[in-house]
């Protein structure tokens, strides 16, 4: 912890994003953990403003007036996790935890890091895009293409904000329009029946693998945030040669992408045990009973340690 003594430590929460509660949430567990390793983190609560440039203006004056040292970034979602205020703190000079700048928008971005998965072999459901601009085809081709259900989503929403699994074409547009809401593109996707399963990385190692056992049929919002609605095992209880592929796949991805030090890959194991990506969470959740901090705990390293762990590499 020597490199982070002494110094103003901003811990960043809140934001635009509809992950703001659970960012306020991880905010205030990091500052909790810090405290308790002896330093002293500066909240900052990025607050509502009624646009993006706003938000811009507001973040940049929040850190500048601060006199921070360093930057543990807690936000979630819209603003905290696809570059923005990663490329604030660059313009100020101030070092930040986390994945830089391009390795945090294609984080967000479904569509473009499907692209680098798809071209680096990574294995990824099948998909189609859709834009405000371009027309969808008929719902019927959809289903033909890819099969029943389809999963339709936002392209840079997290949390599976926007996120709908349909099986009749009479459910088609409301879905879209749904995804369409949060951004303007979206995502139409093949349903993978199988496992749902994550790896954490931490110091860009793949962490034991959590199975995510919900209480509904697939992993929406509130499956994630309601309590007592999913069960975790970790480390997941499978074939010891299906575990370690499924961490392999895990770290391709991470290091695909490009992000730094620490993500959270969410995937889902198929029937015949093939590990298939969904996506990378480049600032997951950080809460004590968030998805990385099971994982690291089940390595041996408590919700203190993580946080240490993940601000030192701010440094680095």
């Amino acid at each position: 912890m020597g490199g982070v003594k002494g110094k103003r430590i901003g811990v960043l929460m809140g934001g635009p994003s509809r992950e703001r509660d659970i960012s306020m949430k991880s905010g205030r567990a990091v500052c909790r953990a810090l405290e308790s390793n002896g330093l002293k983190p500066v909240p900052l609560e990025l607050i509502k403003a009624s646009t993006l440039n706003g938000y811009r203006n507001q973040a940049s004056d929040m850190i500048r007036l601060s006199n921070i040292d360093v930057a543990f970034i807690a936000l979630h979602g819209e603003f905290g996790e696809d570059g923005r205020v990663q490329e604030i703190l660059e313009d100020l000079g101030i070092p930040y935890t986390g994945s830089r700048v391009d390795a945090s928008t294609l984080g967000m971005d479904k569509i473009g890091s499907k692209a680098i998965f798809k071209s680096r072999g990574i294995p990824t459901p099948r998909y189609k895009i859709i834009t405000d601009k371009c027309r969808p085809l008929d719902a019927r081709e959809y289903f033909e293409s890819l099969g029943s259900p389809l999963v339709i989503k936002p392209s840079g929403e997290g949390s599976s904000i926007g996120l709908s699994m349909i099986e009749l074409e009479k459910e088609f547009t409301e879905a879209l329009n749904k995804a369409l809401e949060h951004g303007g593109r979206a995502v139409i996707e093949e349903y993978i029946a199988g496992r749902e399963i994550a790896v954490g990385i931490l110091e860009d190692r793949a962490l034991p693998v959590v199975e995510i056992i919900p209480g509904k049929r697939f992993f929406d919002f509130e499956a994630k945030y309601q309590k007592g609605m999913t069960e975790y095992r970790v480390p997941a209880d499978m074939e010891r040669e299906v575990y370690d592929v499924s961490q392999k796949i895990a770290l391709e991805s991470h290091n695909a992408l490009g992000a730094r030090f620490f993500s959270r890959v969410d995937m889902i194991l198929t029937r015949d045990n093939i590990p298939m990506v969904l996506e990378v969470n480049t600032i997951p959740g950080l809460t004590e009973t968030s998805l990385l901090p099971k994982a690291a705990h089940a390595a041996g390293i408590d919700f203190n340690q993580l946080a240490a762990k993940i601000l030192e590499s701010a440094l680095w």
